[in-house]
């Protein structure tokens, strides 16, 4: 299957999904789900893997043994392509439309520290900070969980303090709407997006 963009009954599922977030929605919907949303998500997902690798398409069964929230199902359909673990390239569907993205998700302590040192390091975290700043100016969303406070061993003074924080680092850019989502040049966009965060998925990946 070639990627010809999403259709509109991709976006009108999530916005009903989220309404009636039920198995028997799910059921009566599922095919629905399989040719608007999963279907061209790997078309386009495939079609980007020559030049940044072969992604996870996630599945859209939630994980609820241990959540405060029992809906069964994503109201967002995933793709990964990673690098290293929890770091790469990112692509969601959504009925608030399509989001591109790429950084890192999660860290154990080992990379954690080693990301920290790296950020507190004069050349390679005046690196990232560049590369953060021009992908702000550049229209991407900076994003991740961060602590409140300095991590221990850091001074709250630091100059790149804010980047220390982060426990996740991603940016993001939400193409929304917009009409190339519905059509095979979505695909171009999202490739000029990646390559964009390049920068950003090279530092991560070299820690």
């Amino acid at each position: 299957m070639s990627f010809e963009g999403f259709p509109t009954a991709a976006l009108d599922f999530y916005d009903d999904l989220e309404v009636d977030n039920t198995k028997s929605f799910w059921e009566a919907h599922k095919a629905v789900y399989k040719e608007a949303v999963e279907a061209p998500m790997k078309a386009l997902t495939a079609a980007l893997e020559q030049e940044f690798g072969t992604a996870k398409v996630f599945r859209p069964y939630r994980d609820v043994r241990f959540a405060k929230d029992k809906t069964p199902y994503k109201t967002h359909q995933g793709a990964f392509v990673g690098v290293v673990p929890a770091t790469g390239w990112y692509l969601e569907l959504s009925a608030r439309g399509v989001r591109t993205g790429a950084g890192f998700y999660e860290a154990s302590g080992e990379r954690m520290a080693a990301y920290r040192e790296a950020v507190a390091e004069e050349k390679r975290g005046t690196q990232l900070a560049s590369i953060m700043k021009g992908l702000e100016q550049g229209g991407f969303e900076i994003g991740g969980e961060t602590l409140k406070t300095a991590p221990r061993g850091y001074d709250k003074e630091h100059p790149r303090i804010e980047l220390l924080r982060h426990k996740q680092l991603f940016a993001g850019r939400l193409l929304g709407f917009e009409p190339v989502i519905h059509t095979a040049e979505l695909i171009d966009v999202v490739r000029e997006d990646w390559r964009r965060l390049r920068a950003l998925v090279d530092w991560l990946a070299a820690l």
